[in-house]
This record gives C-alpha cells, structure tokens and sequence, in this order.
C-alpha cells in the first residue's frame, strides 16, 4: 500500500512540475489563435533554403539588408500581402526584424535590399521602420519570414508594428506561409 501511494506522489508531482514549465513551442501565439488556411502559396528564397543558415550578408556581420524573396501560387483572390519576419529565440522575446504590408499581389519578387512599390514597411524591434537583420546575442537564432495573403488592402501609418499589423491583419487572412533559416554570429 505504501508503495502505491508513493508512486501516486510522484506521478501528481511530476503533473504539476510539467504544468509549470513553459513550452518549447515556436509558433507564434497569434498563429495558434487564427484559424489559417495553409494553400500552396509558396515563400523561397535564392539565398537559402527553408531551414539552413542565412548568409551574413544580410545580418548585422554583413551589409544588412534584406535577402532575395520569391513569392508564388497566392490565391486567386489575394488583394494585397503582409510579410513579417521574426526571431522567437531572443532573450527578452520575439523580436521584430521587418514588417512590410500592402505588397501588391502581382509581385513574385522582393529583390534584395528593396522594397516593392507601394509597400508600406513598419516599425521592428530596433524602433525603426525597414528591415534589421538577423544579429542574435548569442547561439544560433531561428528567423521566421512569414507571409499572409490578404483580401484587402491595410490602412496603418508606417509607425504601425508588427501588433498593429497582425490586429488589422485579423479576418482578412486567405492564407499564410513561411520561410525560416538560422543564424550564428562568427
């Protein structure tokens, strides 16, 4: 009887242990409260592919600048796109690197160290408006780039961040997708 009543212990605490340590789950909050619809819209990049290490060029270590994105399969009735990239692996929480919106749909393309005509880019976590890139303190981080096709056009100032686009950003996603790559400082 002792011997059960100990195990019943130990099983309730290690219940409670595991309740109260965080999740080591990487998506974004605000994507576990959206109910999105994953189409074969497709984000690339010439630069790296989904999951290797992102040339220093366009980190901190390098020139700085935003990295070649290609941009295919939107559904049919996309009336513009938003693409915010990210680091959730920051010591004090995700950090903002780029937020961009009312990209025009027609666009394939978001050439290196450019942004598309008529886009509006917002406020990040350097508390500047364009695109900072990957610079992590220490270890090798997780860069998310991500991106929603909308069914209309967003109406926020360029001091707008990444908050104020995902809240205005809300009901008019069609679909989403991302492109993630790593980042070590040498």
């Amino acid at each position: 009887m002792k011997k059960i009543f100990t195990f019943l212990i130990l099983i309730i605490l290690i219940l409670l242990v595991s309740s109260c340590v965080p999740s080591q789950q990487k998506m974004p909050v605000y994507h576990l409260n959206l109910n999105l619809n994953k189409t074969s819209m497709k984000l690339a990049s010439s630069a790296f592919k989904q999951g290797e290490n992102i040339p220093s060029q366009y980190t901190c270590d390098g020139a700085n600048v935003n990295p070649p994105l290609q941009i295919s399969d939107l559904p049919a009735n996309t009336q513009s796109l938003a693409l915010i990239m990210d680091d959730p692996d920051a010591p004090l929480g995700t950090w903002v690197h780029w937020t961009i919106w009312n990209i025009d749909p027609q666009t394939t393309e978001i050439k290196e160290n450019s942004v598309p005509a008529g886009a509006i880019q917002g406020m990040t976590s350097f508390g500047r408006t364009g695109y900072g890139g990957p610079c992590p303190p220490s270890g090798s981080h997780h860069y998310f780039f991500k991106l929603y096709a909308l069914d209309t056009k967003l109406d926020l100032t360029p001091n707008a961040g990444k908050d104020n686009l995902e809240q205005a950003m809300q009901n008019h996603i069609l679909s989403y997708t991302e492109l993630s790559g790593l980042y070590k400082r040498q």
